[in-house]
């Protein structure tokens, strides 16, 4: 819970009373907020006495708190966020079902009496996310506490998406769609990818985007060789890819799309490869089921690219779980062996990359369903812009 620019130094007293405790008032009509955390509560009952959240994205979810600078605290009958003075307002606004300690002094002191309150003697927290100067100070100044690491508790709860965070997801993946389809009339010969980027970003900002996913990744020619490219002011030549990667964020839920395409005629080459990974594409979005491992579903598309004679050409993972983060789990990959359910969300984007000639990735969002996938991405996927 690093506080950057927070200089406050009065020092808060909590009451000499214990805390009160009692079910959290409204709680249970927040619906998904209060399933969530019953879930998270019920994975670490009898092992835990509380969990320390400091990961953004989990903070988010659990609360509904978007500040990112701060903690919560989860006790079986207690939920609180640790903050500063910065977010007050915005905890009461964002949060109202949780009880709001107020940072003024130190962090780590509040944690410590908040601890020494509730008589947290076993205290979980995020391993992976926790900064180990934090994690030093804190347990230092918490010597009656022990310590335990959890990983991924608050993740895969994540995993699977409620009605909520899909209509969310929907609304982001449209408008990263319209924007792709947009820039296919926007593009000409002779323009900078850096131009064409900044068009998509805009594009997304001002029908309905709270802001972009990621950078935004224009690539064409030899620069779509490096699949995380960063857009340079190189002109885009007709007959060459371009490979375009972009996504919306709405309501703090990201979308990821990416589609290859090409102004006038393509080179024979270019249409080959391209044909090759489209169908690479649709085997594992039509061959795959819930059920099925992420290695099993990365299979379907490897084969095709690998057939061709490109498998060293494709070597990233087929795809990854998008929701709060644009990359979270589930991945789809030659090591993922954990079996995919309904209501996870995945992209799935082969690609063949060839040094010194360019790229072509095509990406889509689907969603797990009891039968197989929904594809959510909707942009065309023609290779020629017109």
């Amino acid at each position: 819970m690093a506080l950057p620019g927070y200089y406050g130094c009065a020092l808060i007293r909590l009451p000499a009373t214990r805390f009160d405790y009692r079910p959290i008032p409204n709680l249970a009509q927040q619906g998904g907020v209060y399933v969530r955390l019953e879930k998270l509560r019920q994975s670490f009952k009898g092992e835990l006495d509380a969990i320390l959240i400091t990961r953004p994205e989990n903070q988010r979810y659990l609360s509904g708190f978007r500040g990112g600078e701060g903690a919560l605290l989860i006790t079986q009958e207690k939920a609180l966020v640790l903050t500063d003075f910065r977010y007050y307002d915005q905890v009461a606004e964002e949060a109202p079902d949780f009880e709001l300690v107020k940072v003024e002094d130190r962090d780590s002191q509040a944690l410590k009496r908040c601890l020494k309150e509730l008589e947290v003697k076993a205290l979980g927290f995020e391993s992976t996310h926790l900064p180990f100067a934090q994690y030093q100070e804190w347990k230092k100044a918490t010597r009656g506490t022990k310590w335990i690491p959890t990983r991924d508790m608050v993740e895969n709860l994540r995993l699977i998406k409620d009605d909520q965070e899909l209509a969310k997801m929907k609304k982001a993946i449209a408008i990263a769609d319209t924007a792709c389809d947009y820039i296919r009339g926007f593009i000409e010969p002779g323009m900078p990818e850096t131009q064409v980027a900044w068009e998509l970003e805009v594009h997304m900002r001002t029908h309905g985007a709270e802001g972009v996913a990621f950078s935004t990744i224009v690539a064409a020619g030899p620069n779509g060789a490096k699949p995380h490219a960063v857009p340079e002011d190189r002109q885009i030549k007709e007959g060459e890819p371009i490979v375009m990667d972009m996504g919306a964020r709405l309501d703090g839920y990201h979308s990821d799309l990416t589609r290859t395409v090409c102004l006038g005629e393509p080179h024979a080459r270019l249409q080959e490869i391209y044909d090759i990974v489209l169908q690479a594409q649709l085997a594992a979005e039509e061959g795959a089921k819930p059920g099925m491992t992420g290695q099993e579903v990365d299979a379907l598309a490897r084969a095709v690219i690998v057939e061709a004679g490109y498998g060293k050409q494709f070597g990233h993972g087929l795809g990854h779980g998008v929701g709060l983060a644009v990359h979270e789990g589930p991945k789809l990959g030659c090591q993922s062996r954990e079996p995919l359910k309904p209501g996870m969300l995945c992209t799935i984007e082969p690609g063949i990359y060839l040094t010194d000639w360019g790229g072509v990735r095509i990406e889509d969002i689907v969603l797990f369903t009891s039968e197989g996938v929904e594809v959510l991405s909707r942009a065309r996927k023609e290779l020629r812009t017109r």
